[in-house]
């Protein structure tokens, strides 16, 4: 893994469970991650009550654009993170692969989606810990 390690997140949609997990990575990682984040079949949109949430942790994820899953998003990364899609991630040896298992937000209310956000916001703390080096 680099001095500065990419991180990808990726759900079926990129509209919500990736869209926050990638808002985490930035802001909990302060530039020390490089952060991508895709779906398998991208909405149009980001779901406005993700959206919400996050602005609620003071994390802007509004003017994001769900993007497709490409080949060359899982070449560049160092982690690959599966939320619900992973039989639709290329496999390449040599990279750190986890399946978060997670409540798809899609037309949950706010308060579904806030435990979604917070158990996010754990999964991500975790994977900084251990991919980020101590620093003092």
């Amino acid at each position: 893994m680099s001095d500065t390690p990419t991180v990808l997140f990726v759900c079926v949609h990129n509209a919500g469970r990736s869209q926050m997990a990638a808002g985490y990575m930035e802001e909990l990682s302060q530039g020390r991650v490089q952060v991508l984040s895709a779906g398998s079949a991208p909405k149009d949109q980001i779901n406005p009550v993700a959206v919400q949430a996050m602005a609620e942790e003071g994390i802007d994820i509004a003017g994001n654009v769900p993007k497709i899953l490409t080949t060359e998003a899982v070449k560049e990364s160092d982690v690959v993170i599966t939320m619900g899609c992973g039989d639709e991630c290329p496999f390449f040896p040599g990279k750190r692969y986890e399946d978060w298992e997670l409540v798809d937000p899609a037309g949950k209310d706010i308060t579904v989606v806030r435990e979604v956000r917070d158990d996010i916001k754990q999964r991500v703390q975790r994977l900084l810990s251990e991919i980020l080096p101590v620093t003092a």
